[in-house]
């Protein structure tokens, strides 16, 4: 059974940055692909960035296009979410899930989820 463990959220001022992690366990992290979601109060989940097993290939929904970068690490069983320029419309909590190979903007799609991680973002 995968878990996953989300770390790097907090409270930072507007344009400011943070960088999430996903740490992986009890699988094997290299056939699944990355996705960020995110989910603010009252709203939807909503997908952020996602990367391919494989690495290298990426995307990313438009409102964050530029301004986030998602990376993994396949050695370290960890996946990543550079965020910059950061806008209060970001606050909400933040999490990372795995699915086979290739990433889905869909969260029903995704096998495993991590437990979220809080991201604030003050204006």
């Amino acid at each position: 059974q995968v878990q996953l463990v989300e770390s790097g959220g907090g409270l930072v001022q507007a344009g400011g940055s943070l960088r999430l992690s996903c740490a992986a366990s009890g699988g094997t992290f290299t056939i699944y692909a990355v996705g960020w979601f995110r989910q603010a109060p009252g709203k939807e989940r909503e997908f952020v960035a996602g990367a391919r097993a494989s690495g290298g290939s990426t995307n990313y929904a438009d409102s964050v296009k530029g301004r986030f970068t998602i990376s993994r690490d396949n050695a370290r069983y960890t996946g990543y979410l550079q965020m910059n320029s950061l806008k209060p419309e970001d606050t909400a909590v933040y999490y990372c899930a795995l699915r086979p190979l290739v990433p889905s903007t869909k969260s029903d799609d995704y096998n495993y989820w991590g437990q979220g991680t809080q991201v604030t973002v003050s204006s």
